[in-house]
């Protein structure tokens, strides 16, 4: 509106009060606001702009009493969020905005591609390290607590110095293409190249001395090029989906649009799942009509990384247009400036912070609660499919389930925020995901006795064993994609720029593998002391109960402090919606209302 009427648009007006109250013709109840005596609380802000003429220089014509009323005018209409006078109404489709569907379809595009990725990385992982020569599942908890971790911890470390030195354009396609290189060159340079530079020979003459006992940690140094790609498969997870592409998203999304979207990133997400899972089955299968002497697990790899690297580069694509057409979202500009810090001084800053500590506390408790669960199913997983094809296949058909799962649970995630608020939508997934994990532990507890009952169903202890916690797996993955993730993405918001990106990597990147480490570790403490996982099962159970609660506590203090400084910001965005409509009085357009109001 400044840019049609600098200094001549309201200007032009007759000069008599009388005329300009005709002309604008206000209703009974804009009467009433524009001209009550008393203030009318936070939405009549156009009531405290009492002294406004011995602000606006220049009158040009127009009475104290004139530029009090068109000034009131302003400031009530920017108040409720109605088009000034003579402002164009924003363009909209199916009632959405062009501005915000410009953000949220490719948006969505760039979350299908990274999720689509994410499947296919995540199940062949998974079948490389548990099924490969000299390893089994065991290998994973060992993967997660000294492998995994360091690197992850040493990424973030990485990305807060790279973070402070490069534009957030340019730190995002160096974090990103390393990856896409990374899988490429796995499927078609390190994997068939595997036999000659895995030291196969030197791993069974350890084993023999060090006896069974140092398989997992054996199987590490056996197979270190898979256990480099399960690395970089579970950083994905956490950089590229974590921290480029939900950073990314807080950076160009108000939260009104986020409350409405974010939800629905996922629908598109989960048809990706359902897909890359088909994907993966394909490949799969498609092993079983090869030739004898093929190496079908070659050729599977080859057609997947390729997708992975096409997709990978879409999101590429995606980003440089949206970042090119898409205006940012105006913040609010009160928000203190903090300094540039250093490594220490932001892991100091982060941990003072009570939100971040909170922020952290969820996603740790998340990586605790599901290895708990998820390493003993993929145990019983690989006695019942010991071969990669049945593997992978059933992992297929697990990715494409959860897909479906997902999906219908982002159908009722809106209406969930809609009605029941933030904190009621972070509190269903570690609800679901602890009773899910009781039904679990219990059937491995007592699957002996229910052995001859599930035989008239045509299932073993094993097999029932497999599928109950496919389905805990299943409907936990489907609570933290619709409700855990959007949750926390929405958390990130209100804060300033500079917690925002480091407190992400933070969280994110540490303390999403620390998680996964932290179930390692208790397993592996649990194993060595009551001599299977078996007999440590009732245990399990017990520390998942008490890591639950801690995260229940966390979430209800995190929506508190979640709920006011979305207040705080609300009250500082209609106060500078309201003051930048003020300076139309102004000839030079230099009216500033930070000397008078």
């Amino acid at each position: 509106m400044e840019a049609v009427l600098q200094t001549r648009g309201l200007l032009s007006l007759p000069p008599h009060p009388t005329r300009v109250r005709s002309l604008l013709n206000p209703s009974q109840g804009l009467k009433h606001r524009l001209f009550a005596s008393k203030p009318l609380g936070l939405n009549g802000l156009s009531l405290s702009y009492k002294r406004v003429p011995s602000v606006v220089a220049k009158p040009n014509g127009l009475s104290p009493k004139e530029k009090s009323f068109i000034c009131k005018a302003e400031a009530a209409a920017a108040a409720d969020g109605q088009p000034l006078f003579g402002e164009t109404p924003t363009p909209k489709f199916l009632g959405i905005e062009l501005v915000t569907l410009k953000k949220i379809i490719p948006l969505g595009l760039m979350f299908f591609c990274i999720l689509f990725n994410y499947t296919i990385l995540r199940d062949t992982k998974d079948v490389l390290v548990v099924t490969a020569k000299g390893s089994s599942a065991e290998i994973i908890p060992f993967l997660k607590t000294w492998v995994n971790l360091p690197m992850a911890v040493g990424f973030m470390l990485l990305y807060t110095k790279l973070a402070n030195v490069l534009s957030k354009k340019a730190l995002f396609y160096t974090v990103i293409l390393p990856f896409i290189a990374f899988f490429g060159a796995f499927g078609f340079l390190l994997y068939p190249l595997s036999n000659h530079i895995h030291p196969e020979a030197l791993a069974d003459k350890l084993l023999a001395v060090l006896g069974p006992r140092f398989l997992g940690p054996l199987a590490i140094m056996r197979i270190w090029s898979f256990c480099l790609f399960y690395v970089m498969a579970e950083l994905w997870g956490s950089v590229v989906i974590s921290v480029l592409f939900w950073g990314f998203a807080n950076q160009i999304t108000t939260v009104e649009e986020a409350k409405r979207f974010y939800p629905l990133f996922g629908l598109g997400a989960n048809i990706a799942l359902i897909f890359s899972g088909r994907t993966v089955k394909y490949f799969s299968n498609l092993r079983q009509n090869l030739g004898p002497g093929v190496d079908g697990w070659a050729i599977s790899l080859k057609g997947m990384m390729s997708i992975v690297v096409l997709m990978g580069l879409a999101i590429c694509f995606l980003y440089w247009w949206v970042n090119k057409f898409v205006p940012l979202p105006t913040r609010s500009k009160k928000k203190k400036e903090k300094p540039k810090m250093g490594t220490m001084e932001s892991l100091k800053f982060l941990v003072s912070s009570k939100y971040i500590r909170d922020l952290a506390t969820l996603v740790v408790a998340y990586g605790i609660s599901i290895n708990l669960v998820e390493v003993t199913w993929k145990s019983k997983l690989k006695a019942q499919f010991p071969s990669p094809n049945e593997y992978s296949s059933f992992m297929g058909d697990f990715s494409t389930a959860t897909g479906i799962a997902t999906f219908t649970m982002m159908l009722l995630s809106q209406f969930i925020f809609d009605k029941y608020g933030w904190g009621v939508a972070a509190g269903i997934t570690p609800t679901v995901l602890l009773l899910s994990g009781v039904g679990f532990f219990s059937l491995i507890l007592f699957g002996g006795p229910l052995g001859p009952t599930l035989a008239k169903f045509g299932m073993t202890p094993l097999l029932a064993a497999v599928y109950v916690g496919a389905l805990q797996n299943i409907f936990s993955k489907s609570a933290k994609y619709s409700l855990f993730d959007p949750c926390k993405e929405m958390a990130y918001i209100p804060l300033d720029e500079d917690t925002k990106v480091k407190g992400k990597a933070a969280i994110d990147v540490v303390c999403n593998p620390l998680g996964k480490s932290g179930g390692a570790l208790i397993q592996q403490f649990m194993i060595l002391t009551f001599g299977s996982l078996a007999n440590s099962t009732p245990y399990l159970g017990g520390i998942l109960l008490v890591i639950v609660l801690a995260w229940l506590s966390a979430a209800k203090s995190l929506d508190t402090q979640f709920t006011e400084l979305r207040r705080e910001e609300e009250l500082e965005k209609e106060m500078e919606r309201a003051a930048v409509k003020i300076p139309v009085m102004s000839e030079s357009g230099n009216g500033s209302l930070a000397s008078g109001s």
